[in-house]
């Protein structure tokens, strides 16, 4: 099934790629032959190499296909590849290749004006995962990439270029252990864990019968804010409203994946301290942030919830 899906990946994908161009918002093009506009167009190399590796190129001449793709540029794969100390040769021999390419893959015709209109929503892609849509300002988010060029019509399909990889969700597996366990077997979260203790907040956070959304400060975020602060450590656990601050960084009733999260770009969800948290996109690093900290680990499952790891503790 993987394979199919690469396939039509890379059949829309070569059809578009003679007519785009990274100054462009959108055009309608037509292209003499697939291999052609391949070759021809300069700015989709590692994307058409993707393609090629997984030997698809025979695929391409299939004219019925209605497919939309989200095609990252050059500059988005050295991006990629930098962030994550890969070279080319790397990820054309990752077996998630496939996995990463139909992730950029819908099944059916979606225009600019569509995908505008499904902003605030998440969109099944080709692989089984989920992509969310949302706006920040003018710009058309797919995820935490932006949109840089639109409606480019081929012959079976619709291309908008994006300025960063799509990556799909981790597969994790099964999770064993519930949310207090967790952060105490990682070993980022002694300062969380302690205060979750000294708060008497550790039993609810381990109850398999709730479930909760954890955006979850590292030691070492608290250790800067300790530093902000100018006080230590018992000095925080001694605060009354210790409760509240760290109440202030759970949803209660919703396990919410990141990339549920990505779609509520621009609005607000309640914790359980009864206090609005923003739920943002920085379009210039590609980061989802959650009450203006950065969200640097996503999707940690547990038996009764998920955890977000962030940057800076979160205080209003």
């Amino acid at each position: 099934m993987r394979l199919l899906k690469a396939t039509l990946l890379a059949t829309i994908t070569l059809f578009f790629v003679t007519a785009c161009d990274d100054d462009d918002t959108s055009s309608a093009v037509s292209a003499a032959t697939v291999v052609d506009a391949a070759v021809a167009d300069g700015n989709f190399t590692t994307l058409v190499a993707a393609v090629q590796q997984a030997g698809l190129v025979e695929t391409l001449s299939d004219p019925n296909a209605e497919l939309t793709v989200f095609a990252p540029t050059d500059a988005a794969f050295e991006k990629f590849l930098m962030e994550n100390n890969l070279t080319a040769d790397e990820l054309l021999g990752s077996p998630d290749l496939a996995d990463i390419l139909t992730y950029h893959v819908y099944a059916g015709e979606v225009d600019a004006a569509t995908a505008i209109g499904l902003a605030g929503n998440t969109v099944g892609m080709f692989n089984g995962d989920n992509v969310a849509l949302s706006l920040s300002g003018d710009n058309l988010l797919v995820n935490t990439s932006t949109v840089t060029a639109t409606d480019i019509i081929t012959g079976n399909g619709i291309v908008h270029v994006i300025d960063a990889v799509l990556v799909p969700p981790a597969d994790m597996g099964e999770p064993t252990s519930n949310i207090v366990e967790t952060a105490v077997n990682d070993g980022r979260f002694t300062v969380l864990v302690q205060a979750l203790i000294t708060a008497n907040l550790d039993g609810a956070l381990a109850d398999e019968n709730e479930t909760y959304t954890v955006f979850a400060p590292t030691d070492d975020a608290f250790t800067a804010l300790l530093a902000e602060l100018n006080i230590d450590a018992a000095t925080l656990l001694a605060d009354p409203n210790l409760a509240d601050i760290l109440l202030n960084h759970v949803v209660q009733g919703a396990a919410v994946d990141s990339v549920t999260a990505m779609s509520l770009n621009g609005t607000n969800v309640t914790t359980m301290a009864m206090k609005e948290i923003a739920i943002a996109i920085d379009d210039e690093t590609d980061t989802l942030t959650v009450g203006g900290s950065n969200v640097i680990i996503r999707d940690i499952y547990t038996t009764n919830g998920v955890i977000h790891v962030i940057d800076a503790v979160i205080i209003d």
